[in-house]
């Protein structure tokens, strides 16, 4: 099994840039070209939050638009860029839609080896997460039922302190509550989130979590507490997630354009040197 895993695609209205710097909308055109273009084509495709940069109806729209070449199922957690409300309007064509006033689940088709569970951390009107006693109730609630299934965790906020300052001062309120959950299930594989537009990996509860790289810009790599908030034009990714019949296995993929892919062997079965 193969899951894709886009992040923080930010989209804006047609013709606008976010930061009047950033094309988000072609680039995530290039990471859905570049994911069709792979030689395994995924099972699904999971966004992680901030879907879109306002939480407007034309942004979603758009988004749809950009989407539709994909050819694989989709799953969506929303960010705290993003509108619950309306993105339930917007999207007709996700495995599964939320039946409360949280957009989480959990979700398994017959012949998959894992089960995905999605987590809801959006503290509405706020850029930090929020896991209330209602949605860590919910989440210790699915585990339980099924402790032996290896399962995936996805949300848009991390669960841990990343470094970067001013995005760890709009990180995950609850993440205490979150990890203690997490340590009693050891079936879970991988927690994978959003938020960062950076890859970045810790453990929370003893389980291994990280963080998705963004279709679009990056935060500035800066750990200095107080550093300035800044984006950068890094190489936009985007994530693969592996089932290799025991585990999963994640690989970080540069969704740009770069040149090859070059052989390693001549014809005649000699290494090139």
């Amino acid at each position: 099994m193969l899951i894709a895993q886009f992040s923080d695609t930010h989209i804006k209205p047609k013709g606008r840039l976010a930061y009047n710097k950033v094309d988000t909308a072609s680039m995530l055109a290039k990471a859905v070209a570049h994911l069709q273009a792979l030689p395994q084509k995924p099972d699904l495709l999971v966004i992680t939050g901030d879907l879109v940069d306002q939480g407007h109806p034309e942004e979603y729209s758009h988004l749809n638009e950009i989407l539709a070449p994909i050819g694989v199922p989709l799953l969506l957690i929303p960010g705290n860029h993003d509108d619950r409300k309306v993105m339930l309007d917007a999207f007709s064509n996700v495995l599964v839609k939320p039946d409360t006033d949280f957009w989480h689940f959990s979700y398994q088709e017959p012949n998959w080896p894992i089960r995905i569970i999605g987590l809801d951390t959006v503290n509405a009107g706020q850029s930090s997460g929020l896991l209330c006693q209602e949605r860590l109730d919910w989440f210790a609630s699915v585990l339980d039922e099924d402790q032996e299934t290896p399962t995936l965790v996805v949300m848009h906020h991390p669960p841990f302190i990343t470094g970067i300052g001013h995005m760890d001062d709009i990180g995950l309120e609850g993440r205490e509550a979150f990890a203690d959950i997490v340590r009693r299930h050891s079936n879970i594989e991988l927690i994978t989130c959003g938020h960062l537009h950076r890859n970045i990996r810790s453990l929370v509860g003893g389980r291994a979590v990280m963080t998705a790289h963004s279709t679009a810009h990056t935060v500035q790599l800066d750990i200095a507490r107080n550093a300035t908030p800044m984006f950068k034009m890094e190489p936009a990714g985007y994530l693969l997630h592996w089932w290799n019949g025991e585990h999963l296995v994640t690989h970080h993929v540069n969704s740009d354009t770069f040149d090859g892919p070059h052989p390693f062997f001549e014809d005649s079965g000699q290494l090139i040197t």
